[in-house]
């Protein structure tokens, strides 16, 4: 049988312990990642060969084969908090308004500056619409300021001003029926789902021209996301760990064009907590590569022998539609007198007593029978 390779494998990743990814445990042995998203997968072998050498011209005499190691590489067109922290060994906190866990980001919104008053009354104040808002919840802290910076036509920044105080910020329906008092909890700002946010920039006695009706002001701020966020942490202690691996594909049989299920078992992978992230707004996206190293270990049905990785392939119909079943050489069956070996009409004493084949059919015996040598 000989068969061909052309498919992508589909990747499982079983933990060799417990482990915690995110706010969810899983068993020893209990599927973590399924990777069906794959671009190129690969499995690579090598090994170390020294030599003994001596003589005129130093030839190599004997080779010591040793320090064989076995690599699979995964290559993921797609990236999940999961297998990144898999990857990167990196640990997730999950977002939760029943634990208040709270995950902060960093936001911007480019707003344009409206004039409430006139005369020495007047205000400048930057509206943020319900809308745009889309559901964050602002953070008004000493570690979290909000700051604006004044556009150029080109929305590039002219202006820099200095920190909106909490007393600068409010909220309401519109302009028209007045503004009320931001209230804060815990620094962040309670609004309705509906209602507008407004910044104070300036009033009538702010000597900056920038500030003015129309302008585009840029403010940069953090929300607070609970629910549904995720955060990844990176530190310097926390590597990938050990997991067993099943990695499923398909053979092609020569013969027949049937493709056949084959599966790579790698009892004990290793996974190199190396990556790369390539953000460009040209070319090809990202992939996400899998680096794993093999060691020696007992796949889940056979407790004798460790092994590096193992191959298993598949006939769903048994027979395959082939004729592998009967093993001996053809024409050698039921072959058991001189006749049925050296021709029809030849059966000396000799030959039989040697059935089966026991001497060269370039012996003397078979020569006297007329026979000879190529």
């Amino acid at each position: 049988m000989r068969m061909g390779v052309r498919e992508i494998c589909d990747v499982v990743f079983r933990p060799l312990t417990a482990v915690d990814i995110g706010n969810q445990h899983f068993d020893a042995g209990q599927p973590v990642l399924y990777l069906d998203t794959a671009k190129t997968s690969s499995l690579e072998g090598a090994s170390t060969t020294v030599y003994a050498q001596g003589g005129k011209g130093n030839p190599r005499l004997i080779g010591w084969d040793g320090e064989k190691t076995l690599t699979f590489t995964v290559e993921d067109a797609l990236i999940s908090p999961v297998s990144f922290s898999m990857l990167s060994g990196a640990g997730i906190v999950q977002g939760s308004s029943t634990t208040g866990q709270t995950i902060y980001t960093h936001q911007v919104y480019d707003l344009v500056v409206e004039t409430v008053g006139t005369g020495d009354t007047a205000k400048y104040y930057v509206k943020l619409p319900a809308d745009v808002r889309n559901g964050d919840k602002i953070v008004v802290s000493k570690e979290a300021p909000i700051y604006a910076t004044i556009l150029d036509s080109a929305g590039g920044p002219k202006t820099f001003l200095s920190a909106v105080k909490k007393a600068e910020i409010f909220t309401d329906a519109g302009l028209t029926t007045g503004l009320t008092d931001a209230q804060f909890v815990d620094n962040q700002i309670t609004i309705g789902a509906s209602d507008a946010l407004y910044f104070q920039l300036a009033d009538a006695n702010y000597t900056d021209v920038d500030v003015k009706g129309g302008n585009t002001v840029r403010i940069d701020c953090y929300t607070a996301h609970q629910d549904g966020a995720q955060e990844i942490q990176i530190d310097a202690e926390s590597f990938a760990g050990y997991y067993y691996i099943e990695a499923d594909t398909l053979f092609r049989d020569e013969v027949t064009g049937q493709d056949l299920p084959a599966q790579f078992i790698i009892p004990r992978g290793k996974i190199q907590s190396n990556f790369t992230f390539t953000m460009a707004n040209s070319g090809d996206p990202s992939t996400f590569t899998f680096t794993i190293d093999a060691f020696p270990a007992y796949t889940k049905f056979n407790k004798t022998k460790k092994v590096m990785a193992a191959l298993q392939i598949v006939d769903p119909t048994d027979a395959g539609g082939h004729n592998y079943a009967d093993t001996t050489i053809i024409g050698h069956t039921n072959r058991t007198t001189g006749a049925d070996i050296y021709g029809e009409g030849v059966d000396t004493a000799d030959q039989a007593a040697n059935m089966p084949y026991t001497n060269s059919i370039f012996d003397t015996a078979t020569k006297a029978n007329g026979d000879e040598e190529p």
